[in-house]
């Protein structure tokens, strides 16, 4: 089931944010997050955009949240997506089934622009995002370092 988020859902989300952190290019962040500073994130988000998670059995296997773009107010209508599925839960359509409500609630906050920010390459990401009419609008290349390597970021956008 799809809910919005619970701050006592922090440490399993962390888990499944940790894991990219340190095995993987989807994120720059380069060393794990500590239990408060992803809370302080998650709840600094979480006021003011949509957060939400999936949950089966009472275990979180995903979850995706919108955040600010830029600080500037011309940007208010443009907002960035985010979607995290846990690691051994890929495949399940769990990223779909969280991009379908997330873009809904988007949608109807109206917002105009939805951008999402890919590492690149990442085949999978790059499908989830063009599935909901994502078109691929910009490309950096090397602009990013993790694990000794140079790495790209596109940005793909859905206009609403």
């Amino acid at each position: 089931m799809i809910r919005p988020l619970h701050l006592n859902d922090a440490e399993e989300l962390l888990d499944i944010y940790n894991y990219y952190v340190l095995n993987s290019i989807v994120t720059f962040d380069d060393k794990a997050l500590s239990l408060d500073a992803f809370k302080d994130k998650i709840v600094r988000i979480n006021a003011d955009y949509p957060f939400i998670v999936f949950e089966d059995n009472n275990d979180i296997l995903g979850y995706a949240y919108g955040s600010r773009w830029r600080p500037k107010p011309a940007y208010k209508h443009t907002v960035e997506s985010t979607v995290y599925v846990k690691h051994d839960a890929l495949g399940k359509q769990i990223g779909t089934k969280l991009y379908t409500a997330l873009l809904s609630e988007l949608k109807a906050q109206d917002y105009h622009i939805v951008l999402g920010g890919l590492t690149l390459p990442n085949d999978a990401s790059v499908k989830l995002h063009e599935k909901f009419g994502f078109k691929k609008v910009a490309h950096f290349k090397e602009v990013g370092l993790k694990f000794g390597k140079w790495l790209d970021v596109g940005f793909w956008q859905l206009n609403f």
